[in-house]
C-alpha cells in the first residue's frame, strides 16, 4: 500500500518551518479536529457533491463496471484510434491514467503490440493541435475515420470548448458515413437523465454512459468519465477501483496517524496557515506519474480556492500547486525552491519498484574514471538516490517536504493515489471551512465567452468584457 513520509515537515528536522510533533500526537487539537471531521465525513458520505466516495463501493461500482466494460468490450479491437473530447476534469485524469498504467510510447506501438487503440485526449481548443490530430486520424497512417471512436465528455453538453469539438467531429463524421452511421464512432458520458447533450445523444442514438449525479468533474476519474477510455486502452479498472476503496477505508479511521488523508490535510493546511507556506508543491521520481501532478492541481486550486467560507466571510483560502518532475527539475525549480523565498511545502513521489524495467542498468567498459561509480547501477537505483539526495537538500535548507511511496505504479496503488487525495481535498475544505465542491471563479470566465461569442442572451457580458479590457 501507499505510505507517506512526513517527517521532514516537522520543526526537530526543519525547525521553526515545520510542526511541533506533539501538536500532531493523541491528544492534540489537530488529532480532535481530524476525528470530527472524519466523523462528519461519514456522515455526508454519499450525499450531496460527496457522491464520489461511493465510486469505489456497490451499488455505483457495480453498475459502472459493467457499462463501462460493456461498451469497451465493443470497441476493442475494431478501433486503431480513441480521442477523448474534454476539458478540465473531463480530461486531465484520463490522460493521467493512461501515462502511468500503458507504456509511454503506446501511440507508437503496432496495433499488434497494444492492447487497445491509440489514444488522444483532445484538451484544448488549440486549432494547431486539433487539427494535426484529426489530419492524423484521417490519414493511411491513422487508419481513417473508419477505425476512429471519440468519446465526448460533457454533463451538460454547453461547455464551449467540448461543444465546438464535438461539432467539428459530428460534421466530420456525418460527411465521411452519413447521417445513419455516424453515431457507429461516439460514446457520450454526460447527464443520464437532463441536458443539451442528453438530447443531442437521444435524437441521434448515441452510445452513452452517465456522469452521476453528485460528482463534479475533478472528483470524476473513477467514474465513466476516467474508466471508459481506461478500460478501451486495456487497463484493469476493477484493480484501479479495489485500490481506492482500500484508501477510502483507511481515510475513514479517526484516529489521525491512521488517517493517510486526514494527516496529509492536516500538514498541507496547517504548514500553509500556520508557517506561511501557501505553495505546494508536487515532484513524483517518475514520468508516468507526472501528469497526476496535472490532475492534483486541479483538484487542490478548484477545490480550496474560494473567497468566502461557508459563512459567507471574505477569506481568500486557498493554496498555489506547482508540478515539477524529478530528477529533471533539480536542474531548473530546486535552486528556487532551497535559496528562495522558504514559502512552499514540497511533495516528493517515490517508486520502489519500476515493472519491467526495473533492472536497466548502466553498463560498464567506458574506461573513464570519473563516471566509473555509475557503471553497472540500476537507473532506478540511480534516480533513488537522486530522490534522496534532494530530501536532504531541502533538509539542509529548513524547507519542509513529504514522500509518498509506490510499491510499484500499477492500477491499485493508483486507485489507493486518486482516493487518498480526493479525501485529503474533502478535509481540507472542512479545514478551512469552505465549500471544496464549487467553483463560482470559474463561471464568470464562461459567462464572458460566451457573450464575446455571440450567444444570445450574453450581450452584456460582451460588453462588460469589450469595456473593462478596450475591445
Amino acid at each position: 500500500m501507499l505510505t507517506i513520509d512526513f517527517r521532514n515537515c516537522l520543526s526537530d528536522r526543519v525547525g521553526s518551518h515545520g510542526l511541533d510533533p506533539a501538536s500532531l500526537g493523541p491528544g492534540s487539537d489537530a488529532a480532535a479536529r481530524a476525528g470530527d471531521i472524519a466523523s462528519d465525513l461519514e456522515t455526508t458520505r454519499n450525499t450531496g457533491w460527496e457522491r464520489w466516495r461511493g465510486l469505489p463501493f456497490d451499488p455505483m461500482r457495480s453498475t459502472h463496471l459493467d457499462a463501462v466494460t460493456r461498451l469497451a468490450e465493443q470497441a476493442r479491437g475494431r478501433f486503431e484510434n480513441l480521442l477523448v473530447l474534454g476539458i478540465g476534469g473531463s480530461a486531465l485524469g484520463n490522460s493521467a491514467l493512461q501515462a502511468a498504467l500503458n507504456p509511454p510510447t503506446w501511440n507508437l506501438m503496432s496495433s499488434g503490440e497494444r492492447s487497445g487503440p491509440r489514444l488522444f485526449v483532445l484538451d484544448n481548443v488549440d486549432p494547431a493541435n486539433l487539427g494535426a490530430v484529426l489530419d492524423f486520424v484521417r490519414s493511411k497512417t491513422g487508419g481513417g475515420l473508419e477505425k476512429t471512436l471519440f468519446n465526448v465528455v460533457s454533463k451538460s453538453g454547453e461547455t464551449a470548448e467540448t461543444a465546438a469539438q464535438f461539432m467539428t467531429i459530428r460534421a466530420m463524421l456525418i460527411e465521411a458515413f452519413g447521417e445513419k452511421k455516424h453515431s457507429d464512432h461516439i460514446v457520450a458520458i454526460t447527464d443520464p437523465e437532463r441536458g443539451t447533450m442528453r438530447s443531442i445523444c437521444e435524437h441521434n442514438g448515441y452510445a452513452t454512459l452517465p456522469v452521476p449525479d453528485g460528482v463534479g468533474g475533478r472528483f470524476s476519474v473513477l467514474s465513466p468519465v476516467g474508466l471508459y477510455s481506461a478500460a478501451v486502452c486495456g487497463v484493469d479498472i476493477m484493480a484501479l477501483l479495489d485500490g481506492a476503496a482500500e484508501m477510502d477505508r483507511r481515510c475513514s479511521d479517526p484516529d489521525l496517524q491512521k488517517n493517510p488523508a486526514a494527516l496529509l490535510a492536516t500538514l498541507l493546511v496547517r504548514l500553509g496557515l500556520e508557517k506561511n507556506k501557501p505553495i505546494h508543491v508536487m515532484m513524483p521520481y517518475c514520468n508516468g506519474l507526472y501528469l497526476f501532478a496535472d490532475w492534483y492541481r486541479q483538484l487542490w486550486a478548484e477545490s480550496l480556492g474560494k473567497r468566502v467560507d461557508v459563512n459567507g466571510k471574505e477569506v481568500f483560502a486557498g493554496f498555489t500547486p506547482v508540478k515539477a518532475l524529478g530528477a529533471t527539475d533539480q536542474h531548473s525549480q530546486i535552486q528556487l525552491y532551497r535559496e528562495g523565498p522558504n514559502d512552499k511545502a514540497i511533495g516528493l513521489l517515490e517508486v520502489e519498484n519500476f515493472g519491467a524495467h526495473d533492472d536497466l542498468k548502466i553498463p560498464g567498459g567506458l574506461g573513464v574514471d570519473a563516471l566509473a561509480y555509475l557503471e553497472n547501477k540500476r537507473f532506478a537505483d540511480l534516480l533513488n538516490a537522486e530522490k534522496r539526495a534532494t530530501e536532504f537538500a531541502l533538509l539542509e535548507s529548513q524547507r519542509p517536504n513529504y514522500t509518498i511511496r509506490f510499491p510499484r505504479v500499477d492500477a491499485h496503488h493508483i486507485g489507493e493515489f486518486i482516493q487518498l487525495w480526493q479525501v485529503a481535498t474533502a478535509f481540507a475544505g472542512r479545514m478551512l471551512n469552505i465549500d471544496a465542491y464549487d467553483q463560482p471563479a470559474v463561471e464568470t470566465g464562461k459567462l464572458a465567452t460566451f457573450g464575446l461569442m455571440g450567444k444570445p442572451g450574453f450581450e452584456e457580458w460582451k460588453q462588460k468584457t469589450d469595456a473593462a479590457l478596450g475591445g
